[in-house]
């Protein structure tokens, strides 16, 4: 997901008597990762809320899915919002629902209030990331050009690590399993509000609020070399992740024997922490020097945790999850890094829009059959066939990389061949004179 341009790198207009908060950069920052803390959160918890409401996995992979789905209607809808509205008005509007939806959670008795708890908590996240990335832009320091990028890459992963874990933690040795770190993100969510309420508006107010929310999707026809081989990459790591969030605890308990609430954090967290690590060590490598390495580590790392699992071996499935983070991480950099590149400035919108589409879909979708297969068939074979599935689409996505680098070898020797002969060709018509 690309941060959308700065607007102004002081205060606005608007506000003159609003002074700069030099200090709010790293505020904004933080309160980006506490969002996909919070977003995490639950994931160690739905083994505790499955033995106590007695639902089957198939409807926990909904509820997760219902998270997906707000979250990617708002990110269509209300994504460029703050572009119109400034952006501490969207921040403030993204806390407060994001503070109703942990008091659901944490008075959540079945699983209908669960499920509208993620629903807001989405939607919430959706308008949070974007306009938070659009922040950390606006308020970039000018002699550390390039940091807002490098916060808004790593950011998520790192939230969705700290918060799995951190969750993990306190369900296993804290009071009040179910609602204990939801006072605690509570408790966070109002520090940030004191946050927005402090620091600058950097985007000044401009007609079309209305306008933006309607959602533009496009592939435009020049772009689809260069994005179908990214498709495949995109949907591997998202389903992976997808997989590790909704069903990795209960796969951990069930076929690894692994019972602690605590490991259903770690489980996660090994997955995107190496993502985030992946991200931030790889950051300055090109998109397209990244896609076919990220695919190969994504389809060995998965079938190593598959060895782990049939075998198991819960080593073996935590150095595979380590292997499959790093794919997960080097994928987002190449596949949205990819979009980015050869997306025009009046295209990128539209494409964004896509690239978030098949994202999010390969991160839901392939959720809810894998929880509707885990029902029928029972977790290890499910586990197996969802784990088979996508190390087979990650190996797609090598093939078609591969494919494509030869294309593109081929196209440009084909110029340099053609030089001798062209350069030939006058010399043996003078000799014939």
């Amino acid at each position: 997901m690309s941060a959308p341009p700065a607007a102004t790198a002081g205060p606005p207009a608007g506000d003159p008597h609003r002074a700069p908060w030099k200090g709010a950069f790293p505020y904004v920052g933080a309160i980006l990762v506490l969002f996909l803390a919070a977003s995490s959160a639950p994931s160690p918890l739905y083994a505790i809320y499955q033995q106590q409401w007695h639902f089957t996995a198939w409807v926990l992979s909904v509820v997760f899915a219902l998270y997906v789905v707000g979250l990617l209607g708002s990110l269509l809808v209300v994504g460029a919002l703050s572009d119109h509205l400034g952006r501490r008005p969207v921040l403030a509007a993204a806390i407060g629902l994001e503070m109703v939806a942990l008091v659901l959670f944490s008075f959540a008795g079945d699983v209908f209030v669960l499920s509208a708890a993620r629903v807001l908590q989405g939607i919430a996240t959706g308008a949070a990331t974007t306009t938070l990335s659009a922040t950390l832009v606006d308020l970039e320091p000018s002699h550390a050009r390039g940091r807002a990028g490098v916060i808004t890459s790593v950011s998520p992963l790192t939230g969705l690590a700290l918060g799995a874990l951190g969750s993990g933690v306190l369900v296993e040795f804290g009071p009040a399993p179910t609602r204990l770190v939801y006072t605690l993100l509570f408790g966070a969510m109002a520090l940030a509000a004191v946050v927005v309420a402090l620091m600058p508006e950097t985007s000044l107010r401009r007609p079309g609020a209305v306008a933006s929310l309607r959602p533009r999707v496009a592939m435009p026809a020049h772009l689809r070399a260069d994005i179908v081989p990214v498709v495949p990459a995109m949907i591997a790591s998202w389903a992976l992740a997808g997989m590790y969030l909704s069903l990795g605890p209960s796969v951990a308990a069930e076929l690894l024997g692994l019972r602690s609430h605590l490991i259903g954090g770690v489980v996660v967290m090994l997955l995107t922490g190496t993502g985030a690590l992946a991200v931030f060590l790889l950051r300055s490598r090109s998109a397209s020097s990244l896609l076919a390495p990220s695919s190969a580590l994504l389809g060995l790392g998965t079938l190593i945790s598959l060895a782990g699992v049939a075998d198991d071996l819960a080593w073996l499935a935590a150095v595979g999850t380590v292997v499959a983070g790093l794919g997960v991480g080097a994928s987002a950099l190449a596949t949205f890094g990819t979009f980015a590149r050869i997306a025009k400035p009046h295209e990128r919108s539209e494409v964004f829009a896509l690239a978030n589409i098949i994202a999010y879909l390969g991160n839901s979708v392939p959720s809810v059959l894998g929880g509707i297969a885990v029902t029928v068939l029972g977790v290890r074979t499910a586990t197996g066939i969802y784990a088979l599935a996508i190390a087979v689409i990650a190996a797609a996505a090598l093939v078609l990389r591969l494919t494509q680098i030869r294309a593109e070898r081929r196209a440009a020797m084909a110029p340099a061949a053609k030089a001798p002969a062209a350069a030939a060709a006058p010399a043996t018509a003078v000799s014939c004179h």
